[in-house]
C-alpha cells in the first residue's frame, strides 16, 4: 500500500508537521494491513520460532524421542524440533524408537544418561513409557509429551498436541451439513485399536455429525456400517478399503482419524470406480497430499490441521519457558483447531513441505 502526495503543495510550519504525522500514520496503517494479510495467509511453518529467555540457552540440550521416523509426519515433527532448538542456540539430541516399544524405552534411557535439560517424548504406547518419565524426573529432567498421549500417572509437565476433539467436531459438522437429510452409509478408517489420540478424533467426528443433525433436523441418523484399522499406513488403508468395498458396496462416506489412513484407500476407491460415489472426511492431519486432493477433486471433502511444525515449535517454546522458571503449565496444551476445505486449502498447501 503506497501513499502519494504529489498533487499537494505543503505549507511550512504547521502544514509540514501535519504532513509528517499524516504520512507516518498512513505508513503505519499500511504496515498493519500488510501484517494482517500476512498472518491470515501464513502457514504454520512461518510462525515465530525464536523465543525470549532470561537465561543463557547456550549449552542447553533438548532431547527428543520419536516412536519412529518411518513416516512423513514424524520426519516433519523431528525437523521442526531440531530447527527450533538450534535457532534458539541449544543442542539437539534425538533418538528413534524404530516402531518398537522396547527400543523406544532404551532410547529414552539413553537420552536421560546423556543429561538433556528437557526431554520431549512422543510415546508409542501410553502405558509403557510411564517408567522412563519417572526416571527422568529422578534425574531432574522435565518431560514434555508431544503429539500423542501418556498415562496420567506419568511424571510430565504438559501434553502438546492438536485439539483432536475440536478438529474432529469441525469435520463431522461439515459432513452433516454437506449431506443434510440424505442418508449416509459410513465406513470408519481408524489407526490402531486402543490409541488414545485416534479415539479422541473419532469421538470428535461422531459428535460433530450428531450435534449438527440434532440442530438441523432434531434427530440423529448415524449409520456407521463398519470400522477397520489401518495401522496409520498407506498400505493398511488400501487393504482395509478393498475389504470394505467388497463387504459393504453401499458405502457412500468414509470418515477417518488421519489423512494417512485414507490416502491408500483412495487407490481402492478409484480402482472400484467409486470416486463419484464416496465422500472422504478426515479428522486430522492436513497432510499435503490430502490438501492437494481437496483442492483438485470433489471426493476428498475436508481435513483438519494437525501441524507437526507448530507442535514442534510449541514443544521447544514450553521447554524454554520451563528452563526460565515457569511451572504453571496446563496438563494439556493445544494448537488452534482448523478445518481445511476447498475454500481455504490453497492457503495451507505447501508442495515442498515434508508432510
Amino acid at each position: 500500500m503506497k501513499t502519494k502526495f504529489s498533487t499537494y503543495k505543503l505549507a511550512k510550519g504547521v502544514s509540514l508537521l501535519f504532513f509528517i504525522i499524516l504520512t507516518s500514520s498512513l505508513i503505519g496503517c499500511a504496515e498493519q494491513l500488510d501484517k494482517t494479510k500476512t498472518l491470515k495467509n501464513t502457514s504454520t511453518e512461518e510462525v515465530k520460532d525464536v523465543f525470549e529467555s532470561k537465561i543463557d540457552l547456550k549449552g542447553k540440550k533438548i532431547g527428543y524421542c520419536s516412536p519412529t521416523l518411518n513416516a512423513p509426519y514424524y520426519q516433519a515433527l523431528w525437523q521442526s524440533i531440531k530447527s527450533t532448538t538450534e535457532k534458539n542456540g541449544m543442542e539437539f539430541i534425538s533418538a528413534d524408537g524404530q516402531n518398537d516399544i522396547n527400543k523406544q524405552i532404551a532410547a529414552v534411557e539413553d537420552l536421560i544418561t546423556k543429561g538433556v535439560d528437557a526431554l520431549l517424548l512422543n510415546p508409542k504406547d501410553p502405558d509403557a513409557l510411564v517408567g522412563v518419565t519417572q526416571m527422568a524426573k529422578a534425574a531432574g529432567i522435565p518431560v514434555f509429551i508431544i503429539d500423542s498421549s501418556i498415562n496420567p500417572t506419568a511424571d510430565f509437565v504438559t501434553t502438546i498436541q492438536s485439539n483432536n476433539l475440536a478438529n474432529g467436531e469441525l469435520a463431522g459438522e461439515w459432513l452433516a451439513k454437506k449431506f443434510g437429510s440424505k442418508p449416509m452409509n459410513i465406513a470408519l478408517l481408524s489407526g490402531n485399536a486402543g490409541n488414545p489420540v485416534g479415539r479422541t478424533r473419532k469421538q470428535g467426528l461422531l459428535q460433530g455429525i450428531t450435534e449438527e443433525q440434532l440442530r438441523a433436523q432434531g434427530k440423529i441418523t448415524l449409520n456407521v456400517k463398519t470400522q477397520a484399522y489401518t495401522e496409520w499406513s498407506y498400505a493398511g488403508g488400501l487393504q482395509a478399503m478393498e475389504d470394505i468395498l467388497v463387504a459393504h458396496p453401499d458405502i457412500n462416506v468414509v470418515i477417518t482419524e488421519s489423512d494417512v489412513c485414507v490416502l491408500g484407500a483412495i487407490k481402492a476407491i478409484a480402482q472400484a470406480g467409486k470416486t463419484d460415489d464416496i465422500l472422504i472426511v478426515a479428522g486430522a492431519d492436513g497432510q499435503k497430499e490430502a490438501i492437494k486432493y481437496i483442492m483438485e477433486t470433489d471426493f476428498y471433502g475436508c481435513t483438519a490441521m494437525n501441524s507437526p511444525v507448530q507442535i514442534g515449535k510449541n514443544a521447544v517454546q514450553y521447554a524454554i519457558e520451563y528452563m526460565n522458571g515457569k511451572r504453571d503449565f496446563n496438563k494439556k496444551s493445544y494448537t488452534a483447531p482448523l478445518l481445511i476445505t476447498k475454500e481455504n486449502a490453497a492457503e495451507y498447501y505447501n508442495p515442498n513441505a515434508i508432510f
